[in-house]
């Protein structure tokens, strides 16, 4: 008995943690999500977390990915909106204009989602500090779709519903509804639900 009390104090210390970060960031929230470990967020744009969305954000909680803690960081003027039922397990999305992820997604172990190339990309000397110059696009994840763990979505993406993103891969490009993707860049294998390549 006085183990399982003892175990419940870092979650109890968690759990407020997490409320006093979303409470001061003024996330949008149906409900207070179900967060193993602790959330960081940085900047000051809008979030909003729809009903049932739980996050895995320690080194304990998903053993993929389990090297980092979910993170949000949302510039000023950006969208990060989340939607019902939505898991996420020690990954980072970063946003500079807007980031949608739909009900029911699932998004692996240590993925990461950019909505910017954070600074350009062209001229003899890139700098990170040439961020007005960055290109930023919107990135959509539909209903029902499954990214695995490692993989990056990189701006201006649009990920259809019910799609599955292989482990590791890297999606510079749309990707349908219901279809199989994989790879560097990621490609088209099958549709969703079917066996084999």
């Amino acid at each position: 008995m006085i183990k399982r009390l003892i175990a419940l104090i870092p979650s109890a210390f968690n759990y407020i943690i997490n409320k006093t970060v979303l409470g001061y960031r003024r996330v949008s929230m149906k409900e207070m999500p179900v967060i193993h470990g602790r959330l960081k967020i940085f900047g000051h744009g809008r979030i909003t977390l729809g009903e049932g969305v739980q996050i895995n954000s320690s080194m304990s909680s998903n053993p993929i990915g389990g090297d980092t803690r979910t993170i949000f960081s949302v510039v000023p003027g950006a969208e990060l909106t989340i939607g019902d039922r939505a898991g996420i397990s020690n990954s980072t999305i970063v946003c500079h204009r807007s980031v949608t992820i739909g009900n029911d997604v699932v998004i692996g172990g240590s993925v990461k989602i950019y909505d910017t190339d954070f600074h350009k990309l062209s001229g003899d000397h890139v700098r990170v500090d040439d961020r007005e110059d960055a290109v930023r696009k919107p990135v959509v994840i539909g209903d029902g779709a499954f990214i695995g763990a490692h993989s990056i979505i990189l701006k201006g993406v649009h990920i259809g519903a019910g799609a599955v993103i292989g482990a590791g891969s890297v999606v510079t490009r749309d990707v349908p509804a219901g279809e199989v993707w994989a790879g560097n860049p990621a490609v088209r294998l099958r549709e969703a639900g079917r066996e084999g390549t």
